[in-house]
Protein backbone atom coordinates (compact mmCIF):
# COMPACT_ATOMS: atom_id res chain seq x y z
CA UNK A 1 0.00 0.00 0.00
CA UNK A 2 1.45 3.39 -1.23
CA UNK A 3 2.41 5.89 2.08
CA UNK A 4 -1.10 8.80 2.01
CA UNK A 5 0.92 11.94 0.75
CA UNK A 6 -1.09 14.99 2.26
CA UNK A 7 -0.25 17.61 -0.26
CA UNK A 8 -1.54 15.07 -3.43
CA UNK A 9 -4.97 14.48 -1.50
CA UNK A 10 -5.29 18.23 -0.47
CA UNK A 11 -4.66 18.53 -4.38
CA UNK A 12 -7.68 16.05 -5.11
CA UNK A 13 -9.84 17.17 -2.31
CA UNK A 14 -10.03 21.11 -3.55
CA UNK A 15 -10.59 20.02 -7.49
CA UNK A 16 -13.33 17.37 -5.94
CA UNK A 17 -14.89 20.61 -3.68
CA UNK A 18 -15.02 22.57 -7.31
CA UNK A 19 -16.75 19.94 -9.18
CA UNK A 20 -19.39 19.66 -6.42
CA UNK A 21 -19.91 23.35 -6.74
CA UNK A 22 -20.07 23.36 -9.99
CA UNK A 23 -22.62 20.95 -9.75
CA UNK A 24 -24.74 22.13 -7.45
CA UNK A 25 -25.50 25.55 -9.50
CA UNK A 26 -26.00 23.50 -12.62
CA UNK A 27 -28.59 21.31 -10.89
CA UNK A 28 -30.49 24.63 -9.87
CA UNK A 29 -31.65 24.85 -13.78
CA UNK A 30 -32.46 28.09 -14.98
CA UNK A 31 -33.00 31.47 -12.94
CA UNK A 32 -34.73 31.58 -9.73
CA UNK A 33 -37.58 33.98 -11.90
CA UNK A 34 -37.94 31.09 -14.02
CA UNK A 35 -37.81 28.43 -11.67
CA UNK A 36 -40.46 30.29 -9.45
CA UNK A 37 -43.15 30.38 -12.49
CA UNK A 38 -42.72 26.90 -13.14
CA UNK A 39 -43.59 26.19 -9.64
CA UNK A 40 -46.69 28.65 -10.01
CA UNK A 41 -47.87 27.42 -13.03
CA UNK A 42 -48.47 24.03 -10.74
CA UNK A 43 -45.60 22.18 -12.21
CA UNK A 44 -42.64 19.79 -10.35
CA UNK A 45 -39.14 20.74 -10.96
CA UNK A 46 -37.42 19.26 -13.64
CA UNK A 47 -35.10 16.95 -10.94
CA UNK A 48 -38.03 16.69 -8.59
CA UNK A 49 -40.26 14.83 -11.91
CA UNK A 50 -37.04 12.51 -11.75
CA UNK A 51 -37.02 11.57 -8.85
CA UNK A 52 -40.97 11.19 -8.09
CA UNK A 53 -40.24 9.11 -11.26
CA UNK A 54 -37.85 6.58 -10.29
CA UNK A 55 -38.07 3.85 -7.32
CA UNK A 56 -37.47 5.58 -4.16
CA UNK A 57 -34.17 5.77 -2.79
CA UNK A 58 -32.45 3.81 -6.20
CA UNK A 59 -29.45 5.58 -7.53
CA UNK A 60 -29.70 7.49 -11.07
CA UNK A 61 -26.47 7.85 -13.12
CA UNK A 62 -26.92 10.85 -14.57
CA UNK A 63 -25.17 11.82 -18.04
CA UNK A 64 -23.04 14.80 -18.82
CA UNK A 65 -24.51 17.17 -15.97
CA UNK A 66 -22.19 20.15 -16.62
CA UNK A 67 -23.03 20.01 -20.33
CA UNK A 68 -22.91 23.33 -22.07
CA UNK A 69 -20.96 24.60 -19.49
CA UNK A 70 -18.84 28.28 -20.23
CA UNK A 71 -21.00 28.09 -23.35
CA UNK A 72 -23.77 29.98 -24.89
CA UNK A 73 -22.84 32.74 -22.06
CA UNK A 74 -23.63 30.59 -19.10
CA UNK A 75 -27.44 30.76 -20.11
CA UNK A 76 -27.93 26.91 -20.74
CA UNK A 77 -26.43 25.36 -17.80
CA UNK A 78 -26.78 21.53 -18.40
CA UNK A 79 -27.37 22.43 -21.74
CA UNK A 80 -31.20 22.53 -20.39
CA UNK A 81 -32.41 18.87 -20.29
CA UNK A 82 -31.78 16.13 -17.77
CA UNK A 83 -30.08 12.59 -19.04
CA UNK A 84 -29.57 9.22 -17.49
CA UNK A 85 -29.89 6.00 -16.01
CA UNK A 86 -32.63 5.02 -13.24
CA UNK A 87 -34.96 2.16 -11.86
CA UNK A 88 -38.89 2.72 -12.46
CA UNK A 89 -40.59 -0.22 -11.43
CA UNK A 90 -37.42 -2.66 -10.95
CA UNK A 91 -36.37 -1.82 -14.88
CA UNK A 92 -33.06 0.48 -15.82
CA UNK A 93 -34.60 2.82 -18.21
CA UNK A 94 -32.79 5.83 -19.78
CA UNK A 95 -34.87 9.39 -18.80
CA UNK A 96 -34.63 12.55 -20.62
CA UNK A 97 -36.25 14.98 -18.84
CA UNK A 98 -36.47 18.70 -20.26
CA UNK A 99 -36.18 21.24 -18.24
CA UNK A 100 -38.58 24.60 -19.07
CA UNK A 101 -36.71 26.87 -16.70
CA UNK A 102 -33.90 27.29 -19.21
CA UNK A 103 -35.19 28.73 -21.88
CA UNK A 104 -38.34 27.49 -22.06
CA UNK A 105 -36.33 23.74 -22.35
CA UNK A 106 -35.56 24.54 -25.96
CA UNK A 107 -33.23 22.95 -27.84
CA UNK A 108 -29.32 24.61 -27.92
CA UNK A 109 -26.95 22.32 -30.24
CA UNK A 110 -25.48 20.97 -26.74
CA UNK A 111 -28.92 19.84 -26.16
CA UNK A 112 -29.42 17.96 -28.97
CA UNK A 113 -26.22 16.13 -28.32
CA UNK A 114 -26.99 15.43 -25.32
CA UNK A 115 -30.32 13.99 -25.95
CA UNK A 116 -28.92 11.96 -28.82
CA UNK A 117 -26.28 10.70 -26.71
CA UNK A 118 -29.30 9.58 -23.81
CA UNK A 119 -30.50 7.69 -27.19
CA UNK A 120 -27.16 6.45 -28.20
CA UNK A 121 -27.02 4.82 -24.17
CA UNK A 122 -30.24 3.35 -24.49
CA UNK A 123 -29.88 1.64 -27.95
CA UNK A 124 -26.13 0.13 -27.32
CA UNK A 125 -27.48 -1.12 -23.61
CA UNK A 126 -31.29 -1.88 -24.83
CA UNK A 127 -32.66 0.14 -22.38
CA UNK A 128 -36.37 1.69 -22.25
CA UNK A 129 -36.48 5.42 -23.02
CA UNK A 130 -38.76 7.59 -20.85
CA UNK A 131 -38.72 11.04 -22.05
CA UNK A 132 -40.23 13.64 -20.01
CA UNK A 133 -41.61 16.29 -22.55
CA UNK A 134 -41.65 19.97 -21.67
CA UNK A 135 -40.15 22.29 -24.37
CA UNK A 136 -40.42 24.94 -26.80
CA UNK A 137 -38.37 23.15 -29.37
CA UNK A 138 -35.43 24.45 -31.21
CA UNK A 139 -34.24 27.42 -30.13
CA UNK A 140 -34.11 29.74 -33.03
CA UNK A 141 -30.93 32.16 -32.84
CA UNK A 142 -28.95 28.21 -33.13
CA UNK A 143 -30.94 27.29 -36.12
CA UNK A 144 -28.16 25.98 -38.36
CA UNK A 145 -26.32 24.30 -36.03
CA UNK A 146 -29.44 22.83 -34.64
CA UNK A 147 -31.83 21.75 -37.61
CA UNK A 148 -30.56 20.73 -40.76
CA UNK A 149 -27.70 18.24 -40.30
CA UNK A 150 -27.41 14.15 -40.16
CA UNK A 151 -27.04 14.05 -36.37
CA UNK A 152 -29.27 17.51 -35.58
CA UNK A 153 -33.30 17.85 -34.14
CA UNK A 154 -34.52 15.57 -36.45
CA UNK A 155 -31.98 12.33 -35.66
CA UNK A 156 -34.22 12.18 -32.16
CA UNK A 157 -37.36 10.94 -34.21
CA UNK A 158 -35.61 8.80 -36.34
CA UNK A 159 -34.02 6.99 -32.80
CA UNK A 160 -37.22 6.85 -31.29
CA UNK A 161 -38.02 4.60 -34.67
CA UNK A 162 -35.55 2.84 -34.99
CA UNK A 163 -35.16 1.58 -31.10
CA UNK A 164 -39.02 1.08 -31.15
CA UNK A 165 -38.64 -1.41 -34.26
CA UNK A 166 -35.72 -3.22 -32.06
CA UNK A 167 -38.38 -3.99 -29.11
CA UNK A 168 -37.14 -1.04 -26.84
CA UNK A 169 -40.04 0.68 -25.37
CA UNK A 170 -40.14 4.49 -26.20
CA UNK A 171 -42.23 6.05 -23.42
CA UNK A 172 -43.18 9.96 -23.67
CA UNK A 173 -45.06 12.11 -21.10
CA UNK A 174 -45.88 15.55 -22.30
CA UNK A 175 -45.75 17.85 -19.04
CA UNK A 176 -45.44 21.17 -20.60
CA UNK A 177 -45.28 22.57 -24.30
CA UNK A 178 -44.45 19.90 -26.66
CA UNK A 179 -43.95 22.22 -30.30
CA UNK A 180 -42.99 22.16 -33.94
CA UNK A 181 -41.00 18.95 -34.55
CA UNK A 182 -40.90 18.19 -30.92
CA UNK A 183 -44.73 17.19 -31.35
CA UNK A 184 -42.86 13.84 -32.80
CA UNK A 185 -41.43 12.68 -28.86
CA UNK A 186 -45.33 11.79 -28.43
CA UNK A 187 -46.04 11.05 -31.13
CA UNK A 188 -43.53 8.41 -32.31
CA UNK A 189 -43.65 6.88 -28.70
CA UNK A 190 -45.06 3.36 -28.33
CA UNK A 191 -47.57 5.27 -25.57
CA UNK A 192 -48.21 8.69 -24.63
CA UNK A 193 -49.08 10.71 -21.46
CA UNK A 194 -50.26 14.38 -21.18
CA UNK A 195 -51.10 16.68 -18.29
CA UNK A 196 -54.35 18.21 -18.56
CA UNK A 197 -54.32 22.02 -19.10
CA UNK A 198 -50.75 22.03 -18.70
CA UNK A 199 -49.68 19.79 -21.79
CA UNK A 200 -49.58 21.22 -25.22
CA UNK A 201 -48.92 19.31 -28.33
CA UNK A 202 -48.88 21.07 -31.62
CA UNK A 203 -46.58 21.45 -34.93
CA UNK A 204 -47.52 25.40 -34.99
CA UNK A 205 -48.39 27.44 -31.98
CA UNK A 206 -51.02 29.87 -32.03
CA UNK A 207 -49.21 32.67 -33.02
CA UNK A 208 -47.99 30.47 -36.16
CA UNK A 209 -51.27 29.73 -36.97
CA UNK A 210 -52.50 33.13 -36.72
CA UNK A 211 -49.43 34.17 -39.06
CA UNK A 212 -50.19 31.39 -41.52
CA UNK A 213 -54.15 30.81 -41.37
CA UNK A 214 -55.63 34.38 -39.55
CA UNK A 215 -57.28 31.75 -37.13
CA UNK A 216 -56.87 32.65 -33.45
CA UNK A 217 -57.37 29.84 -31.12
CA UNK A 218 -55.44 29.50 -27.54
CA UNK A 219 -52.95 26.63 -26.86
CA UNK A 220 -55.46 24.48 -25.15
CA UNK A 221 -57.99 24.64 -27.93
CA UNK A 222 -55.17 24.01 -30.25
CA UNK A 223 -53.60 21.37 -28.55
CA UNK A 224 -54.32 20.55 -25.70
CA UNK A 225 -54.92 17.41 -23.18
CA UNK A 226 -58.51 16.89 -23.84
CA UNK A 227 -57.66 17.40 -27.47
CA UNK A 228 -55.29 14.87 -27.77
CA UNK A 229 -56.37 12.36 -25.22
CA UNK A 230 -60.14 12.13 -26.89
CA UNK A 231 -60.39 14.06 -30.56
CA UNK A 232 -56.83 13.06 -32.08
CA UNK A 233 -55.52 10.45 -30.40
CA UNK A 234 -51.95 11.33 -30.39
CA UNK A 235 -52.22 10.33 -26.51
CA UNK A 236 -53.14 7.70 -24.97
CA UNK A 237 -53.42 8.35 -21.47
CA UNK A 238 -54.80 11.96 -19.65
CA UNK A 239 -53.68 12.87 -16.52
CA UNK A 240 -54.54 15.73 -13.84
CA UNK A 241 -51.22 16.52 -13.11
CA UNK A 242 -47.28 15.60 -13.16
CA UNK A 243 -47.20 13.51 -9.97
CA UNK A 244 -50.44 11.15 -11.62
CA UNK A 245 -48.56 11.34 -15.12
CA UNK A 246 -45.66 10.35 -13.19
CA UNK A 247 -47.41 7.39 -11.62
CA UNK A 248 -48.59 6.28 -14.78
CA UNK A 249 -45.83 6.45 -16.41
CA UNK A 250 -44.54 4.00 -13.69
CA UNK A 251 -47.49 1.45 -14.46
CA UNK A 252 -46.62 1.57 -18.11
CA UNK A 253 -42.85 0.41 -17.03
CA UNK A 254 -44.53 -1.99 -14.89
CA UNK A 255 -45.66 -3.81 -17.85
CA UNK A 256 -42.42 -4.18 -20.01
CA UNK A 257 -41.51 -7.55 -17.40
CA UNK A 258 -38.35 -8.19 -16.40
CA UNK A 259 -34.88 -7.45 -17.14
CA UNK A 260 -32.99 -9.98 -19.61
CA UNK A 261 -30.62 -12.21 -18.15
CA UNK A 262 -27.09 -10.73 -18.06
CA UNK A 263 -24.90 -12.01 -20.33
CA UNK A 264 -21.87 -12.67 -18.07
CA UNK A 265 -22.29 -14.49 -14.59
CA UNK A 266 -22.66 -11.66 -11.31
CA UNK A 267 -21.20 -12.90 -8.34
CA UNK A 268 -21.38 -11.48 -4.59
CA UNK A 269 -20.03 -8.08 -3.92
CA UNK A 270 -17.06 -7.65 -1.78
CA UNK A 271 -15.74 -4.27 -0.68
CA UNK A 272 -12.45 -3.41 -1.25
CA UNK A 273 -9.84 -3.80 1.73
CA UNK A 274 -8.78 0.31 0.92
CA UNK A 275 -11.52 3.20 1.11
CA UNK A 276 -12.80 5.07 -2.10
CA UNK A 277 -10.96 8.64 -0.80
CA UNK A 278 -7.28 7.01 -0.93
CA UNK A 279 -7.21 7.22 -4.30
CA UNK A 280 -6.92 11.02 -3.57
CA UNK A 281 -3.38 9.83 -2.48
CA UNK A 282 -2.03 7.26 -4.65
CA UNK A 283 -2.80 9.71 -7.78
CA UNK A 284 -0.75 13.21 -8.50
CA UNK A 285 -3.04 15.74 -9.72
CA UNK A 286 0.37 16.89 -11.80
CA UNK A 287 0.11 14.73 -14.87
CA UNK A 288 3.88 14.80 -14.97
CA UNK A 289 4.39 13.19 -11.75
CA UNK A 290 4.75 9.34 -12.14
CA UNK A 291 2.77 6.82 -9.65
CA UNK A 292 2.37 3.06 -10.07
CA UNK A 293 -1.27 2.10 -11.51
CA UNK A 294 -1.73 -1.05 -9.45
CA UNK A 295 -2.58 0.80 -6.15
CA UNK A 296 -5.85 2.35 -8.14
CA UNK A 297 -6.66 -0.84 -9.41
CA UNK A 298 -6.93 -2.44 -5.81
CA UNK A 299 -8.95 0.24 -4.19
CA UNK A 300 -11.48 -0.07 -7.22
CA UNK A 301 -12.07 -3.91 -7.61
CA UNK A 302 -13.86 -5.85 -5.49
CA UNK A 303 -11.95 -7.50 -2.29
CA UNK A 304 -9.07 -5.72 -3.84
CA UNK A 305 -7.96 -8.90 -6.08
CA UNK A 306 -6.50 -8.45 -9.30
CA UNK A 307 -5.41 -11.54 -11.82
CA UNK A 308 -2.84 -10.07 -13.66
CA UNK A 309 -1.92 -11.10 -17.37
CA UNK A 310 1.80 -10.97 -18.77
CA UNK A 311 2.56 -9.17 -15.73
CA UNK A 312 6.51 -9.29 -16.72
CA UNK A 313 6.19 -8.39 -20.54
CA UNK A 314 5.15 -4.89 -21.67
CA UNK A 315 5.01 -3.55 -18.19
CA UNK A 316 4.06 0.09 -19.06
CA UNK A 317 0.37 -1.48 -20.15
CA UNK A 318 -1.23 -3.40 -17.04
CA UNK A 319 -3.66 -6.05 -18.23
CA UNK A 320 -5.68 -8.71 -15.79
CA UNK A 321 -8.87 -9.96 -14.32
CA UNK A 322 -11.14 -8.49 -11.31
CA UNK A 323 -14.70 -8.30 -10.22
CA UNK A 324 -16.46 -4.66 -9.54
CA UNK A 325 -19.68 -4.87 -7.50
CA UNK A 326 -19.65 -8.41 -8.78
CA UNK A 327 -19.07 -7.80 -13.00
CA UNK A 328 -16.26 -9.53 -14.39
CA UNK A 329 -13.95 -7.05 -15.56
CA UNK A 330 -10.63 -7.22 -17.46
CA UNK A 331 -8.64 -4.21 -16.77
CA UNK A 332 -6.03 -2.02 -19.01
CA UNK A 333 -4.01 0.99 -17.07
CA UNK A 334 -1.37 2.58 -18.36
CA UNK A 335 1.42 2.54 -16.47
CA UNK A 336 3.06 4.70 -19.01
CA UNK A 337 3.97 4.84 -22.45
CA UNK A 338 2.82 2.69 -24.94
CA UNK A 339 5.92 0.45 -26.50
CA UNK A 340 4.94 -2.05 -29.09
CA UNK A 341 5.27 -5.08 -26.29
CA UNK A 342 2.58 -3.19 -24.06
CA UNK A 343 0.50 -2.46 -27.79
CA UNK A 344 0.60 -6.71 -28.40
CA UNK A 345 -0.32 -7.13 -25.15
CA UNK A 346 -3.06 -4.91 -24.90
CA UNK A 347 -4.24 -6.44 -27.96
CA UNK A 348 -3.90 -10.01 -26.83
CA UNK A 349 -5.69 -9.15 -23.71
CA UNK A 350 -9.01 -7.25 -25.29
CA UNK A 351 -9.25 -10.66 -27.64
CA UNK A 352 -9.46 -12.79 -24.50
CA UNK A 353 -11.91 -10.79 -23.04
CA UNK A 354 -13.57 -10.20 -26.02
CA UNK A 355 -13.66 -14.56 -26.13
CA UNK A 356 -15.00 -14.97 -22.87
CA UNK A 357 -17.71 -11.72 -22.80
CA UNK A 358 -15.77 -10.23 -19.75
CA UNK A 359 -16.59 -6.33 -20.04
CA UNK A 360 -13.37 -4.38 -20.45
CA UNK A 361 -12.55 -1.28 -17.93
CA UNK A 362 -9.84 0.99 -19.51
CA UNK A 363 -7.76 3.33 -16.50
CA UNK A 364 -6.62 6.35 -19.37
CA UNK A 365 -3.58 7.93 -18.45
CA UNK A 366 -1.49 8.21 -21.56
CA UNK A 367 0.91 10.64 -23.20
CA UNK A 368 0.77 7.90 -26.53
CA UNK A 369 3.18 6.01 -28.59
CA UNK A 370 6.75 5.65 -27.89
CA UNK A 371 8.17 7.98 -30.35
CA UNK A 372 12.04 7.84 -32.56
CA UNK A 373 14.06 6.13 -34.69
CA UNK A 374 14.53 2.84 -33.03
CA UNK A 375 10.43 2.63 -32.21
CA UNK A 376 9.68 3.42 -35.89
CA UNK A 377 11.92 0.76 -37.47
CA UNK A 378 11.14 -1.94 -34.56
CA UNK A 379 7.50 -1.16 -36.13
CA UNK A 380 5.71 1.09 -33.49
CA UNK A 381 2.75 1.99 -36.14
CA UNK A 382 2.21 -1.33 -37.07
CA UNK A 383 2.21 -2.71 -33.67
CA UNK A 384 -0.09 0.02 -31.84
CA UNK A 385 -2.72 -0.67 -34.81
CA UNK A 386 -2.95 -4.34 -33.65
CA UNK A 387 -4.07 -2.75 -30.33
CA UNK A 388 -6.36 0.15 -31.75
CA UNK A 389 -7.92 -2.62 -34.19
CA UNK A 390 -8.53 -5.33 -31.43
CA UNK A 391 -10.30 -2.46 -29.32
CA UNK A 392 -12.47 -1.11 -32.41
CA UNK A 393 -14.01 -4.77 -33.23
CA UNK A 394 -14.13 -6.41 -29.77
CA UNK A 395 -17.83 -6.78 -28.85
CA UNK A 396 -17.87 -6.61 -25.46
CA UNK A 397 -18.69 -3.37 -23.39
CA UNK A 398 -15.99 -0.75 -22.81
CA UNK A 399 -15.68 1.60 -20.13
CA UNK A 400 -13.28 4.09 -19.90
CA UNK A 401 -12.14 6.38 -17.35
CA UNK A 402 -9.49 9.42 -17.84
CA UNK A 403 -7.78 9.51 -14.88
CA UNK A 404 -4.64 11.35 -15.93
CA UNK A 405 -3.62 12.54 -19.59
CA UNK A 406 -5.13 11.71 -22.31
CA UNK A 407 -3.31 12.26 -25.96
CA UNK A 408 -2.42 11.20 -29.04
CA UNK A 409 -2.56 8.34 -30.68
CA UNK A 410 -2.94 6.40 -26.89
CA UNK A 411 -6.59 7.75 -26.73
CA UNK A 412 -7.69 5.45 -29.86
CA UNK A 413 -5.36 2.57 -28.41
CA UNK A 414 -7.27 3.22 -24.73
CA UNK A 415 -11.09 3.27 -25.56
CA UNK A 416 -11.34 7.20 -26.36
CA UNK A 417 -14.66 8.85 -27.34
CA UNK A 418 -14.31 7.49 -31.22
CA UNK A 419 -14.10 4.21 -30.04
CA UNK A 420 -17.67 3.89 -28.79
CA UNK A 421 -16.85 3.13 -25.34
CA UNK A 422 -20.65 2.54 -23.45
CA UNK A 423 -19.45 5.10 -21.33
CA UNK A 424 -16.37 7.57 -20.80
CA UNK A 425 -15.70 9.98 -17.46
CA UNK A 426 -13.52 12.02 -16.93
CA UNK A 427 -11.84 12.96 -13.17
CA UNK A 428 -11.21 16.32 -12.67
CA UNK A 429 -7.33 16.46 -12.90
CA UNK A 430 -7.73 15.13 -16.32
CA UNK A 431 -6.44 16.57 -19.53
CA UNK A 432 -7.46 15.42 -23.06
CA UNK A 433 -5.82 16.83 -26.45
CA UNK A 434 -3.65 15.81 -29.50
CA UNK A 435 -0.83 16.73 -27.52
CA UNK A 436 0.69 18.02 -24.48
CA UNK A 437 0.57 21.59 -23.98
CA UNK A 438 4.61 22.03 -24.18
CA UNK A 439 4.98 19.47 -27.10
CA UNK A 440 2.64 22.01 -28.72
CA UNK A 441 4.29 24.83 -27.79
CA UNK A 442 7.55 23.05 -29.71
CA UNK A 443 6.00 21.51 -32.69
CA UNK A 444 4.37 24.50 -33.06
CA UNK A 445 7.31 26.75 -32.86
CA UNK A 446 9.22 24.50 -35.53
CA UNK A 447 7.40 25.78 -38.49
CA UNK A 448 7.12 29.44 -37.35
CA UNK A 449 4.92 30.37 -34.26
CA UNK A 450 6.04 32.68 -32.46
CA UNK A 451 3.45 32.56 -29.75
CA UNK A 452 4.62 29.76 -27.62
CA UNK A 453 3.05 30.82 -24.40
CA UNK A 454 -0.55 31.28 -26.31
CA UNK A 455 -0.23 27.75 -27.96
CA UNK A 456 0.53 26.85 -23.84
CA UNK A 457 -2.49 28.44 -22.94
CA UNK A 458 -4.85 27.50 -25.78
CA UNK A 459 -3.74 23.74 -25.17
CA UNK A 460 -4.31 24.23 -21.49
CA UNK A 461 -7.59 25.75 -21.17
CA UNK A 462 -9.23 23.19 -24.56
CA UNK A 463 -7.44 20.29 -22.65
CA UNK A 464 -9.47 20.73 -19.24
CA UNK A 465 -12.01 18.45 -17.89
CA UNK A 466 -14.55 21.41 -17.98
CA UNK A 467 -14.17 22.31 -21.45
CA UNK A 468 -14.33 18.11 -22.65
CA UNK A 469 -17.44 17.64 -20.60
CA UNK A 470 -19.03 21.04 -22.17
CA UNK A 471 -19.11 19.46 -25.46
CA UNK A 472 -19.96 15.90 -24.54
CA UNK A 473 -16.59 14.23 -25.18
CA UNK A 474 -17.27 12.41 -22.17
CA UNK A 475 -20.49 11.51 -19.97
CA UNK A 476 -19.20 13.45 -17.01
CA UNK A 477 -16.11 14.77 -14.58
CA UNK A 478 -16.40 12.46 -11.74
CA UNK A 479 -15.35 12.41 -7.70
CA UNK A 480 -12.27 10.01 -8.25
CA UNK A 481 -13.52 8.67 -4.94
CA UNK A 482 -17.10 7.71 -6.81
CA UNK A 483 -15.23 5.99 -9.48
CA UNK A 484 -16.25 2.36 -8.18
CA UNK A 485 -20.16 3.29 -7.69
CA UNK A 486 -20.31 4.80 -11.27
CA UNK A 487 -18.43 1.89 -13.06
CA UNK A 488 -20.92 -0.55 -11.07
CA UNK A 489 -24.12 0.99 -11.94
CA UNK A 490 -22.98 1.26 -15.59
CA UNK A 491 -21.86 -2.31 -15.68
CA UNK A 492 -25.58 -3.57 -14.54
CA UNK A 493 -27.14 -1.02 -17.68
CA UNK A 494 -24.74 -2.68 -19.84
CA UNK A 495 -25.95 -5.84 -18.57
CA UNK A 496 -29.20 -5.45 -20.04
CA UNK A 497 -27.56 -5.99 -23.80
CA UNK A 498 -27.19 -9.65 -25.00
CA UNK A 499 -23.19 -10.15 -26.11
CA UNK A 500 -23.26 -10.71 -29.71
CA UNK A 501 -21.39 -13.96 -30.71
CA UNK A 502 -17.36 -14.05 -31.05
CA UNK A 503 -16.51 -13.35 -34.42
CA UNK A 504 -12.44 -13.59 -34.66
CA UNK A 505 -10.22 -15.91 -32.96
CA UNK A 506 -7.14 -15.33 -30.07
CA UNK A 507 -4.09 -13.91 -32.67
CA UNK A 508 -0.68 -14.71 -30.14
CA UNK A 509 1.22 -11.67 -30.87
Amino acid sequence: MAAPTTDVATGHRELVADLRERLATARLGGPERSRQRHVERGKLLPRDRVDALLDPSSPFLELSPLAATGMYGDAAPGAGIITGIGRIAGRECVVVANDATVKGGTYYPMTVKKHLRAQEVALHNKLPCIYLVDSGGAFLPEQDQVFPDREHFGRIFYNQATMSGLGIPQIAAVLGSCTAGGAYVPAMSDEAIIVRDQGTIFLGGPPLVKAATGEEVTAEELGGGVLHARTSGVVDHLADDDAHALSMVRDIVDTFGPRPAAPWERRPTVEPEHDQTELYDVVPVDGRTAYDVHEVITRLVDGSAFTPFKPDYGTTLVTGFARLHGHPVGIVANNGVLFRESALKGAHFVELCDQRGIPLVFLQNITGFMVGREYEAGGIAKDGAKMVTAVATTRVPKLTVVIGGSYGAGNYAMSGRAYSPRFLWMWPNARISVMGAEQAATVLGTVGSSDAEGVREQYEHQGHPYYSTARLWDDGVIDPADTRTVLGLALSACANAPLDAPHFGVFRM
